[in-house]
């Protein structure tokens, strides 16, 4: 009998040892895909969306820099003037939305792009800039814009973040305009286009979709900063070039961009044509800019006066 009983417990204890080891090895296979797939994901999307090509050109530290012979409509005349594209990829800091100072595993890594446009309206002069930062794995929305405008009359500025919502602020000498803070539902960013196309354009959006135009746009024009109905479209403007296209019914514009099918897909030129001018005066015109000189530098570095001479190579 004593026997009997020592021989089950030694079973149950077995039994229970069996049980223990099932349990932890559940356990360990509940964790280890939820990792797997992560870090599988993560390669995925970084053998798709960066390729070698893409490397070598976009992480040389060095930026890319084109020029462009610009003349823009502004109050109802044609305005020359002269409009630069800064290309360059940076880590971006994911919660405070900023370039990060140093390497983080959290860090975005981004393409961002600095336009910048100036032209003169009689006496005074207009200069404009905006920063798009878009992710270099193509897989988001925009994480940042900003936009600023400053001329004797005053200064503008406009930011939208990307959060749980594009998260909005608004500065203007303008009564009706002023300070504003809002939010709009994730959309389209027209501004996140020209970003797109540089890292992808057999990603971009074909069809009707709801759009939220470029901030340049709108606060120079004094819309309403919200979605607007889009028609997107792409074709061949010629062997090596492709014109990507935007147009908004409700606004009465379009825009055209021209970029090279080929490799680093360069952006050879714009145009955008909209109503300039006040109420009944107003009229429609096109905005156009043509590709001048391209250079790839780090800039950053070149502030010295003997730097000057690069901004011949630019032809400005």
């Amino acid at each position: 009998m004593k026997k009997w009983m020592k021989f089950e417990f030694l079973i149950i204890i077995i039994a229970l040892g069996v049980f223990s080891l099932e349990s932890c090895a559940q356990s360990e296979k509940k964790e280890k895909p939820e990792q797997i797939t992560v870090n599988e994901k993560t390669n995925t999307q970084e053998k798709k969306n960066v390729s070698p090509e893409f490397k070598k050109y976009w992480y040389s530290g060095n930026a890319e820099i084109t020029s462009y012979t610009l003349d823009q409509a502004r109050y109802g005349e044609m305005r020359g003037g002269s409009a630069v594209l800064i290309y360059v990829t940076e880590p971006f800091l994911a919660d405070k939305q900023v370039k990060a100072d140093g390497t983080n595993p959290t860090n975005i890594p981004v393409l961002k792009l600095n336009s910048v446009k100036n032209y003169i309206t009689g006496i005074y002069p207009y200069s404009l800039m905006t920063s798009s930062f878009y992710p270099v794995h193509d897989d988001a929305h925009a994480v940042k814009l900003s936009f600023s405008a400053q001329e004797w009359c005053g200064h503008i500025y406009a930011q939208l973040n990307n959060r749980e919502k594009f998260d909005v602020v608004s500065h203007s000498y303008f009564e009706s305009e002023a300070d504003q803070e809002f939010s709009l539902e994730k959309t389209i960013l027209e501004n996140e286009i020209w970003n797109k196309i540089r890292i992808n354009p057999s990603n971009l959006p074909v069809g009707t979709f709801e759009v939220i135009p470029s901030l340049e746009y709108i606060r120079q024009t004094h819309k309403e900063l919200k979605e607007y109905t889009a028609n997107l479209s792409l074709e061949a403007k010629n062997d090596s070039i492709n014109t990507y296209t935007l147009v908004f019914p409700t606004l009465e514009r379009s825009l055209k961009i021209d970029y090279t099918k080929a490799f680093p897909h360069t952006i050879e030129g714009w145009s955008e044509t909209y109503k300039s001018g006040h109420g009944d005066h107003a009229k429609s015109l096109t905005t156009t800019a043509v590709k001048n000189k391209s250079i790839i530098t780090p800039y950053w570095q070149q502030n010295k006066n003997s730097d000057l001479f690069l901004r011949d190579s630019l032809g400005l």
